[in-house]
């Protein structure tokens, strides 16, 4: 069995320099296509699974799902991750599903629309994270309100997402805040706010710095050079996907989503995760519509499903080269919960400080 934590596989990230995709989820079809794309490109995975996923299959259906991809793909090493949390209750009972790792989204409060102080967030996180590190699991925290710099909002996203506008230093991520919260909270992962947001339209152009603040995640990084960065709301929205989309029927206004150079970017940043879900929407549902106009008398849903898993197979299999992530699977020797416990327990993994992350302090 190849189940891992978070904190583990992004150790391994951080020391051999990739970044890995995190790939949303909410029926087998799109399991099967990432676990298939990971075999090929021997690729670790991170799999994960948002509330409004969580709701959609059920805890259990998913749970199960997630084991027999794990006993069908014994050599890849698969971390399962809850998406957005938004208390300690959604957090715990993922968990007890076997979710190897969660993310405490202490940005928002329980109600996921509402933009939370830094106070709260920092309790909350922290508490999500004395529960997990009990039994072993990772937790990815969030400092900033995921939205976009454009028209200072956030998008809904399975339920989820800041309404309203917000200000624009609540968009961007503060590096000393950074500091502070990684202390305070003991996070495995750091998911910093820079301009993405969630959805197909992330940007109305081709981004550039002014909407696309890359510049927080290097300075960011360089305060904190020893914890691992989370981009979320990182589809790049391929032009041929809506291409192809809006050739069969589809109405889906141009949009630009973040250009993998600027991931790449980012990689060399210290970004080691990256939430990727509108690409994987939209590789398979331009397939479906393409099988209906061109298939008309079709009503096998196989006939839709196989072409849809084959384009996502292939779009996951791009981004796991892309990023590095390719060849790393059988390097990786997978720790146990248990002794991810023990350590946690020892402050072996303690967020490490050094003279760069005293002096921005």
């Amino acid at each position: 069995m190849a189940r891992i934590t978070l904190r583990q596989l992004l150790d391994h990230a951080a020391s051999h320099g990739y970044a890995v995709p995190a790939f949303n989820i909410n029926n087998m079809e799109q399991g099967i296509a990432i676990m298939q794309a990971a075999a090929e490109v021997d690729a670790p995975v991170i799999i994960q699974a948002s509330r409004g996923a969580r709701s959609y299959a059920g805890d259990l259906m998913l749970s199960h799902m997630i084991d027999a991809l794990e006993r069908t793909y014994p050599d890849i090493p698969l971390c399962m991750h809850q998406d957005h949390g938004n208390d300690e209750a959604t957090c715990a009972s993922a968990i007890a599903h076997g979710f190897t790792s969660v993310m405490m989204d202490g940005s928002l409060k329980a109600d996921a629309k509402t933009a939370a102080d830094y106070d709260y967030n920092v309790a909350i996180t922290r508490r999500v994270v004395d529960l997990a590190h009990w039994v072993g699991a990772s937790v990815e925290g969030e400092l900033g309100v995921l939205g976009s710099l454009e028209h200072g909002g956030g998008e809904q996203e399975d339920g989820h997402g800041v309404e309203g506008k917000v200000s624009h230093d609540q968009l961007l991520t503060d590096p000393d805040q950074a500091v502070d919260f990684v202390r305070a909270t003991k996070v495995d992962a750091l998911a910093i706010a820079m301009g993405t947001s969630h959805g197909a339209y992330k940007f109305s152009r081709k981004p550039d710095g002014d909407i696309l603040a890359m510049r927080v995640v290097e300075e960011i990084h360089r305060r904190l050079p020893n914890t691992h960065l989370v981009m979320h709301g990182s589809s790049s929205v391929p032009q041929p996907l809506q291409d192809m989309f809006n050739q069969f029927g589809g109405e889906m206004p141009q949009t630009w989503g973040v250009p993998v150079e600027e991931i790449v970017r980012g990689i060399k940043s210290g970004v080691r995760k990256v939430n990727i879900d509108t690409d994987c929407r939209l590789a398979m549902t331009a397939v479906f519509r393409k099988v209906a106009a061109q298939a008309r008398s079709e009503f096998d849903p196989r006939k839709f499903l196989k072409p849809a898993m084959d384009a996502m197979r292939e779009l996951c299999r791009e981004r796991f080269e892309q990023f590095g992530t390719a060849g790393h699977a059988s390097k990786i020797k997978v720790v146990p919960m248990s002794e991810m416990a023990r350590r946690y327990r020892a402050g072996e993994l303690d967020p490490r400080v050094d003279a760069r992350e005293s002096v921005a302090a």
